[in-house]
């Protein structure tokens, strides 16, 4: 018995996770719906930049968390990066930064965006001036040798805002062959995920009693 209720509330809270908090979000902060913009503008990335600065996003973003002098624009622009990375499913969709056509490439864009946003701001700081400017001459190298620097897409002329997050166009995940064949993928692993704890606790439950 105990163990049938602990799938159960698995079972809710994975379900929960991982379609619900985008759609509810979808309500309160989507750009679609109309979000307020009283927050931080971000400035544009192009599709090109974004191949290169997701190369660099961990080193960038754990440059920033540990940075000391800071201030509130800068703390904010840093929240929303990593939370719009949470929402674009921590960039694990295939071809959600390379391909246009994937429904994860324009909430990809915002959190780049402010990613690049990040990085650009840390310049201007003295204790991370020096890691800062090593990494942007690293994106500029990477980006001439690739030859990435005109390369454009229809999100890239789109800035963004830290009062509104950008969620995946889920109901394009459908027509989309490589985030679908993930999801389903994802779907199965939890599937079986929960089924494994389940006969893990069982005999727990049955011994027990």
């Amino acid at each position: 018995m105990k163990s049938s209720r602990a799938i159960s509330i698995l079972s809710a809270a994975f379900a929960a996770a991982f379609f619900c908090m985008p759609a509810e979000n979808a309500l309160a902060h989507s750009r679609s719906a109309g979000g307020s913009q009283a927050g931080l503008d971000i400035p544009e990335i192009s599709h090109g930049e974004m191949a290169v600065i997701s190369h660099y996003r961990g080193r960038i973003i754990g440059l920033a968390s540990r940075a000391v002098d800071t201030n509130e624009p800068f703390r904010r622009v840093l929240n929303y990066a990593e939370i719009q990375y949470s929402y674009c499913l921590w960039g694990r969709m295939p071809g959600s930064v390379a391909d246009e056509e994937s429904p994860f490439n324009e909430c990809a864009h915002a959190y780049l965006a402010a990613t690049k946003a990040v990085l650009m701001a840390m310049r201007e700081m003295p204790g991370e001036r020096a890691v800062a400017s090593e990494i942007i001459s690293a994106v500029d190298a990477d980006m001439v040798r690739r030859g990435l620097a005109l390369i454009t897409c229809r999100f890239s002329g789109e800035a963004f805002n830290t009062a509104a997050l950008v969620n995946p166009r889920w109901s394009k995940v459908p027509l989309h062959p490589a985030s679908m064949a993930s999801l389903t993928a994802l779907a199965l692993m939890l599937g079986l995920g929960v089924l494994a704890l389940g006969r893990f606790l069982r005999p727990k439950t049955q011994s027990s009693e």
